[in-house]
């Protein structure tokens, strides 16, 4: 295929070599998603401070937060996705009147995932296990949260429009902001400083929506001052359905595949709720320690998306093959340390917890987990490469392979039947991590071979 430059052939994301965008677009995100890691593990730590019933609580919430992260992960990537096509193609009118359009859109989702947090909050939780104190704990932060959703959504759609444009450092900064504001405001509700009223896990909750609403004010003057979305007209950001249809087209796939993700955190709560409130406290902690080890991952990936969909707009197709063999490369790299960042298992869980067999649960994850981290990277280089590439329908197939229908029997069979306990469900996630990545791989070449 004859390839051509359908975009501005002075775009740095059409000219600079690959390997430099992927360091520059990747290390600003992944900066800042060291820092949001950061303020989940400043939840965590005060959690664990109040009490083991508080982090196992927090740790029940977290399939249920996942669905917001879900939403506007994926909103954030469908913007990505279609923003970057359209400047990439040349069309910047219609770049800028889709990012208007992202508004619109964003409050009527922010509204709906309201609703149906409201609504599915307890009888999820009952479906955990979770009652008395456990259900009310987890309730109360689950509801403060869902509420402030608005404030998620904007963040991410505003997000998606600079991350378009190869901007990661708003966001980071936001990020960074907001780690830091989160270690004074955690403890000022929570505890009840200053003549605040003592709040207990809603101010962890509350905390985390006021941080969320003064980053929005921050992205949205970044959105204001950025140039190539000055142009915008207020009739513009007036709801036209042919535009929600578009951004939809690629929102609704990438949002799937990442409630997939909350499916899977779901799956893997309930089994590790048959052994427990402290299993279930051990992976809410041993998790926090692995986002650390995956933040290369994080911004590799948002490289990826980045840097394809404005390739694949201009049918600057080698790049994108470009793309995908220097983030393989860079994630080699980089998550080799990680892996052995993960050994010291039993200290980094105990900075969570005092609770022995917490502990030892937790390091028994993040060790099997130390043997899993390069099949994330291979798995998110290549579902973010065909997002960029507006194919975002084998993430949820792939998502729900690996999330849902493996995970269920291979779990049973390894914890229950193989008599493995919580190494089985921990081995399980070892075994269908890698299948999926393998087989995104497969995928993906295929994909790309048709644009050789």
């Amino acid at each position: 295929m004859r390839e051509t430059v359908g975009g501005n052939s002075l775009d740095p994301l059409l000219r600079e070599p690959v390997p430099r965008l992927v360091r520059t677009i990747g290390i600003p995100a992944a900066v800042g998603f060291l820092f949001n890691t950061g303020f989940n593990v400043v939840d965590t730590w005060y959690a664990g401070m109040l009490s083991t019933s508080t982090l196992a609580a927090l740790s029940l919430s977290f399939p249920l937060f996942f669905i917001i992260i879900a939403f506007t992960e994926g909103f954030s990537v469908g913007v990505t996705a279609v923003v970057g096509n359209e400047y990439g193609a040349g069309r910047e009118t219609s770049g800028r009147f889709v990012s208007a359009q992202v508004f619109s859109l964003g409050i009527i989702l922010s509204l709906l995932l309201t609703l149906v947090g409201e609504l599915a909050a307890s009888p999820l939780f009952h479906l955990l296990g979770a009652d008395g104190d456990y259900l009310s704990k987890a309730l109360a932060y689950m509801r403060i949260i869902f509420a402030g959703a608005l404030f998620f959504l904007f963040n991410g759609a505003i997000n998606g429009i600079l991350r378009a444009h190869g901007d990661t450092k708003s966001y980071r900064n936001v990020l960074i902001a907001g780690f830091l504001l989160n270690l004074l405001l955690d403890p000022l509700f929570i505890f009840g400083w200053l003549g605040i009223p003592r709040m207990g896990i809603r101010g962890l909750a509350f905390a985390t929506i006021l941080v969320q609403a003064l980053g929005m004010s921050y992205m949205l003057y970044r959105l204001q001052k950025y140039t190539r979305f000055a142009g915008a007209h207020r009739h513009d950001f007036l709801p036209r359905p042919s535009a929600w249809l578009q951004l939809l087209g690629q929102g609704v796939p990438a949002t799937l595949n990442s409630l997939t993700v909350g499916v899977g955190i779901f799956v893997i709560t309930w089994f590790l709720g048959q052994f427990g409130e402290r299993a279930v406290a051990a992976y809410g902690a041993a998790v926090r320690i692995e986002q650390i080890a995956l933040l290369p991952t994080i911004g590799i990936s948002t490289a990826v998306l980045s840097i394809s969909a404005r390739n694949s707009g201009a049918a600057l197709f080698h790049r994108v093959k470009e793309t995908e063999i220097s983030a393989l490369k860079y994630g080699l790299v980089l998550l080799v340390p990680a892996a052995f960042f993960l050994l010291a298992a039993p200290v980094l869980v105990g900075f969570f917890s005092s609770d022995q067999e917490v502990i030892a649960i937790g390091a028994r994850y993040l060790r099997i987990d130390s043997l899993t981290l390069y099949a994330y990277v291979v798995l998110s280089v290549h579902v973010s490469l065909l997002q960029g590439l507006k194919r975002p329908r084998f993430a949820i197939a792939i998502g729900l392979f690996r999330q849902l229908l493996v995970p269920v029997p291979l779990f049973w069979l390894l914890s229950k039947t193989a008599g493995l306990g919580v190494s089985g469900v921990f081995w399980g996630i070892f075994a269908v991590t890698w299948m999926a990545a393998v087989i995104a791989a497969l995928y993906c070449r295929h994909i790309l071979s048709e644009y050789a």
